[in-house]
């Protein structure tokens, strides 16, 4: 199983950006999703997540009201659409599949990893 992570970018302060996670694999369907970021110096944390279905998703605090996760089980592919950025977004930003098919926050409920997208705001 593979994920690749896409849609990185510079953007300022205010802007939009959508990330875009391809998962190969057959269980893609069955498992929770996750993205996480982690800016330099910085431990890596829970952004949002979304269960099997796509029909309950959590996220963040700090990203509530901003951030949406979805995902298209036919394409084998999670998304992450980011509004209203703010520098402090500024991470490289990790997409994850779980280990099961409800969402988690701690990385530790997850199994496989892309290899990062950098998000970097300016303000």
């Amino acid at each position: 199983v593979q994920l690749q992570a896409s849609g990185g970018g510079l953007v300022q302060a205010g802007g939009s950006l959508r990330l875009s996670c391809v998962v190969s694999g057959r269980i893609f369907g069955v498992r929770a999703m996750g993205w996480f970021r982690q800016a330099p110096g910085k431990e890596r944390e829970f952004v949002v997540a979304i269960n099997w279905s796509g029909g309950s998703t959590s996220a963040a605090d700090s990203v509530k009201g901003r951030f949406t996760i979805s995902r298209d089980n036919s394409k084998n592919t999670v998304w992450l659409q980011m509004n209203n950025l703010k520098p402090e977004d500024t991470a490289v930003y990790y997409c994850a599949q779980g280990r099961t098919a409800v969402t988690k926050t701690l990385d530790s409920a997850y199994e496989r990893w892309g290899q990062g997208t950098q998000v970097t705001v300016s303000s």
